[in-house]
């Protein structure tokens, strides 16, 4: 019998606490973990829910063999040796916030791990570089491609910017 293959995830990083230093180092760590991986620009949103500096996000690929529930354990980890700290308000400044977005095509929906995650159809931060990066996959439950879905995005509300040298007008 042989071993299944590696799995396709897709992870949302994010970070508005020195966010240039906890993205980079993030992404060192999950290379060091991981080996290669997929990653998005990195785009800059305003808080949303609470009043705070702007966030840095993107989304990284990576290919494991870790079961989902292993692969969460993992990035809490990271986000610890980052100076991440649970318990506090849901919508608050964050060192840096690793999400599981997708594990495959799989649906999961076991507690506090729901894959894929609700926030790929609510928040642009999120849509956005996936699309970017993974927009031919199509969303488990929807079927749609991410690149669809982003099309069909009402983004009007949550505008971003990709975070470059010369940093442009939002994205609308």
């Amino acid at each position: 019998m042989t071993e299944p293959g590696p799995v396709r995830a897709w992870l949302s990083l994010g970070s508005n606490v020195t966010p240039q230093i906890q993205i980079a180092s993030a992404i060192e760590a999950l290379s060091a973990r991981f080996g290669e991986l997929t990653v998005s620009t990195i785009y800059e949103s305003m808080a949303v829910g609470f009043s705070g500096e702007n966030f840095l996000n993107l989304v990284v690929g990576i290919k494991t063999q870790l079961s989902p529930q292993a692969l969460v354990a993992v990035l809490r980890e990271i986000e610890m040796s980052h100076g991440r700290v649970r318990g506090g308000e849901k919508f608050s400044s964050r060192t840096l916030d690793i999400d599981l977005l997708t594990y495959g095509d799989q649906i999961i929906d076991q507690g506090s791990l729901q894959v894929p995650r609700d926030e790929i159809l609510r928040y642009a931060f999120v849509l956005l570089p996936l699309s970017e990066v993974a927009g031919n996959e199509r969303h488990p439950q929807t079927g749609q491609t991410y690149r669809d879905l982003w099309e069909a995005f009402d983004h009007s509300e949550q505008p971003l910017w990709p975070v470059t040298p010369m940093s442009g007008d939002p994205i609308d």
